[in-house]
């Protein structure tokens, strides 16, 4: 994933960089063609930000935290295709986010419509949630912050809700946590609608009203005690309701402006007002209360939803916080399959049998009584099967400057109009001046905003929106395929050949947004036909991303004052005993903690400095073996240092072979020549080579991975280097260690690489394939077998592995061996064996005797 050039590099960085990094080079040495770009999420409130608080144009604080960005980069040795970068702030980027955005208005999935946005009334300008704080003010006046109705753009990515969501289920190679929660926010609902008629006769003749409610719980129907509808319902008008009752529900809606921006959601829950009105129940003709509600949502289903108190904890709240009926009197329709007595106060959620107030479905499961339910209602007319989506349209318009601009045009004539193809893209003007204040920047640009209308010449205007970032982001993975293309987004040729991604590396905090409209635009532009994958890919060819990979936060240790709890700063923190911190103010032990890094909490890491104490290939080896990838990492300084003393002892095994005779390349394995130390070690090194393969192929458990390369290196390091370090298998023992850990270390695995050859050739280590397994070294001839006497451990010897399942031939080996002699046939004299247990394949042989005490 991209980054935001915010100027620093930080530890979060540095580490999805590493794996993917180490990924790249992995494949690389194994002959694959791999693209590794790098681009920048260029466009975004912090560059606009900066601008207004420094003086500095958002162009040149971009291109100058870029800059820096790449030498930081360059430091942690990532090795990226520089020939592919991108920045969405380039308009020769953005000017095909414009162009796709026109093909989405073309295609029907872009629109225009009123929503509600965050409002600053000081500063008259839209806000960003985040830039709302939790007593719902301003971050930047401290204003009230307002809820006001908009005109926005907005992507319909709900047509493509049930792809989105039933398409999860070919990305097997995703992490299912991600899953889950795009299928939660997705959140299909399947049910059924019913149709509420409310008669008005009472104000105008013969005037009725219908409501349709959505429930998945059909079988519920015969328990509704109230309808709630949405403060902006269409029933909620003068012309139905009495005015005191429109002027309570008109301050519930202001009241409930304040429970969207942060307040407590408990008390939006159950608030209520009652219109007065009442809507006939389908089925029973009961006559059922309705009420404006707090929690209902215009834009969600039909903006009304029905009560069933008895069997949803929600409207029992509201039914009791209203008053609407006795608790007597609430109809409990659904009881458990088993006898449990439910109690008078209790809310039953589950799916039972139907009770004897449902009339002719009492009885029924659950189950079949939804299907009965719902099949009666299509037949008489007032139901039908329905299915809901928690999704809501993506809302793209941001009143902001730093972003693509929306490309379409506001006649007075030809109302709204698109930018022709041919005139993209429409540039960001550079004459502006960013205050904050007053809404969109680009209103105030009139040599920009005026223009004239593509249709009939007049005069018109530019939309001064700008879009979401995510628009941007959603696609520029596409663009890698084919970066200098001047005719279109991408190649159909070029994206069909290298698209899906292959590997896709990020922080799992972008599971739902980034991910799940990365996914909208591929199958959006998949059915334009823009690309067709070539490979088989079973796990979706409308798929931006086969496989993902989720790495967990970098945290740091912090320090709390314990009478406080305030954070302490490093330099009010005695550390000349690391093991025993002690708060320099109070001479007491502080508390302890790892957190996520921030400026707040005095706990960030500079990754330049730690480069520069350490070492790129240090910090990039402890960033991976720390923790397994997809879990917090704790990130102490002092834990490097096993990193460095490893290095050293890989160094030493390079020193060593470096010192003979120079090897040929191709070494010649024999293993009818080994002797069985030898033949240990080789087993150990091609072991070591399978396991890397997969991890570095599949699990990316790179912790396992450093793990089983520093038991090579002890096992290489306790060999004698005067008397075997010159044999073939050592040589290629350290050759295959050094090769093994160049990706994750890239500038150490290239310096030992140049001088186990001694400085000869001009191939680096990354040009060299990488080690093959050689199944027979895998084997082994002989094995350990460890012999035990009552259950104790008292040696082992070393039997032939084709006899392990003879276990008379394995007992008389044993017995024959000079251990074997002092153990069972001298310390155990005039004692007879009981019986003898083989277990572990064999590997364990344990000599049972009738007497437990043996002779001293």
């Amino acid at each position: 994933m991209f980054p935001y050039p915010s100027g620093m590099l930080h530890m979060g960085h540095v580490r999805v960089y590493t794996i993917s990094d180490t990924i790249s080079r992995f494949r690389k040495m194994l002959g694959h063609e791999v693209i590794h770009p790098m681009g920048w999420d260029a466009f975004g409130l912090p560059a606009e930000n900066a601008a207004i608080e420094h003086g500095i144009h958002p162009v040149d604080w971009t291109v100058s935290n870029i800059k820096a960005m790449k030498m930081q980069m360059e430091k942690i040795l990532t090795d990226f295709d520089w020939d592919r970068e991108l920045s969405t702030c380039n308009s020769d980027y953005y000017k095909w986010t414009q162009y796709l955005f026109l093909k989405l208005y073309k295609n029907g999935l872009a629109y225009q419509k009123e929503a509600v946005v965050n409002w600053d009334p000081i500063d008259q300008t839209v806000l960003a949630n985040e830039q709302v704080d939790g007593e719902g003010r301003s971050w930047r006046s401290g204003a009230k912050v307002e809820l006001r109705k908009l005109k926005q753009w907005f992507f319909k990515i709900t047509d493509f809700a049930e792809p989105l969501l039933k398409d999860l289920d070919k990305l097997n190679e995703w992490p299912d946590r991600v899953k889950q929660m795009q299928r939660y926010w997705i959140g299909k609902s399947e049910g059924a609608e019913f149709d509420f008629i409310v008669n008005l006769n009472r104000k105008y003749r013969e005037t009725t009203f219908l409501i349709k409610v959505f429930t998945s719980r059909p079988d519920t129907i015969f328990g509704v005690r109230y309808l709630a509808i949405s403060t902006d319902h269409a029933l909620v008008s003068k012309d139905f309701l009495q005015s005191d009752v429109y002027s309570k529900v008109l301050k519930l809606a202001e009241e409930m402006k304040q429970y969207l921006i942060g307040a407590n959601e408990k008390k939006k829950s159950t608030k209520g007002i009652n219109t007065g009105l009442y809507a006939t129940h389908p089925i029973t003709g009961a006559t059922i209360p309705i009420y404006v509600a707090s929690y209902v949502v215009s834009d969600y289903g039909t903006g009304a939803v029905m009560g069933v108190p008895a069997h949803d904890q929600r409207d029992w709240n509201f039914t009791k916080a209203n008053r609407i009926v006795d608790e007597k009197d609430i109809r409990r329709v659904v009881k458990p399959y088993s006898a449990k007595f439910i109690e008078e106060c209790e809310v039953y959620t589950s799916y039972g049998i139907l009770t004897s107030d449902c009339g002719q479905y009492a009885g029924m499961s659950s189950e079949n009584a939804i299907n009965a339910i719902v099949n009666d209602a299509e037949k008489r007319g007032y139901g039908r099967s329905a299915v809901q989506y928690r999704l809501r349209d993506w809302l793209i318009s941001r009143q902001r400057y730093w972003g693509a601009p929306i490309p379409m045009i506001h006649c007075s004539r030809c109302n709204v109009v698109p930018v022709p193809e041919s005139e993209l893209p429409v540039i960001l003007p550079t004459n502006i001046s960013l205050t904050g204040r007053g809404g969109s920047p680009l209103k105030y640009v009139k040599d920009w905003l005026n223009t004239k209308c593509p249709k009939c010449h007049g005069p018109a205007e530019r939309d001064t929106d700008t879009m979401d970032t995510f628009v941007d982001s959603s696609w520029y993975f596409m663009r890698y395929t084919d970066p200098n293309n001047i005719l279109l987004p991408f190649s159909h040729d070029k994206a069909s050949k290298y698209l899906p991604i292959d590997v896709y590396v990020g922080g799992v905090e972008h599971a739902i947004l980034h991910l799940l409209y990365s996914r909208f635009f591929t199958k959006f532009l998949y059915k334009l036909g823009m690309y067709k994958p070539i490979h088989n890919n079973t796990q979706g060819r409308d798929e931006p991303f086969r496989q993902l990979v989720t790495q967990g936060m970098v945290h740091a240790k912090t320090f709390k004052d314990p009478l406080t709890g305030r954070f302490l700063k490093p330099e009010e923190v005695d550390l000349s005993n690391p093991n025993e911190p002690i708060q320099k103010s109070t001479r007491l032990a502080p508390e302890i903690s790892f957190e996520k890094m921030s400026k707040s909490k005095y706990n960030g890491i500079d990754p330049e400095i730690t480069i520069e104490k350490y070492g790129a290939d240090a910090t990039r080896l402890h960033m991976l073996y720390k923790a397994p990838v997809s879990e917090i990492l704790e990130w102490e300084d002092s834990s490097i240092v096993g990193m460095q003393r490893w290095i050293l002892r890989v160094w030493r095994l390079v020193e060593s072979i470096a010192n003979f005779p120079r090897q040929s390349d191709d070494l010649i394995l024999n293993m009818s020549m080994m002797s069985n130390e030898e033949k240990e070690t080789y087993r150990l090194i091609n072991f070591t080579i399978k396991e890397l393969t997969t991890i570095f192929y599949d699990t990316y458990s790179f912790n396992t991975a450093v793990s089983y390369l520093i038991k090579l290196t002890n096992h290489l390091t306790s060999i004698s280097p005067n008397v075997n370090m010159s044999r073939p298998v050592y040589i290629y023992g350290v050759k295959c260690l050094v090769k093994m850990m160049a990706p994750m270390a890239p500038s150490l695995g290239e310096e030992f690489w140049e001088v186990l050859n001694k400085g000869r050739g001009t191939r680096t280590i990354f040009e060299e394939s990488w080690p093959k397994v050689d199944n027979k070294g895998l084997s082994v001839e002989e094995v350990t077998c460890v012999v035990q006497i009552n259950g104790k451990m008292r040696f082992s010897l070393q039997v032939p592995s084709s006899i392990l399942k003879d276990n008379l031939m394995v007992e008389m080996l044993i017995r024959k061996s000079n251990n074997g002699q002092k153990w069972i046939e001298e310390n155990q004299t005039g004692k007879k064996i009981k019986r003898v247990i083989h277990a572990n394949g064999g590997k364990i042989v344990n000599f049972v005797f009738e007497n437990n005490q043996r002779k001293e």
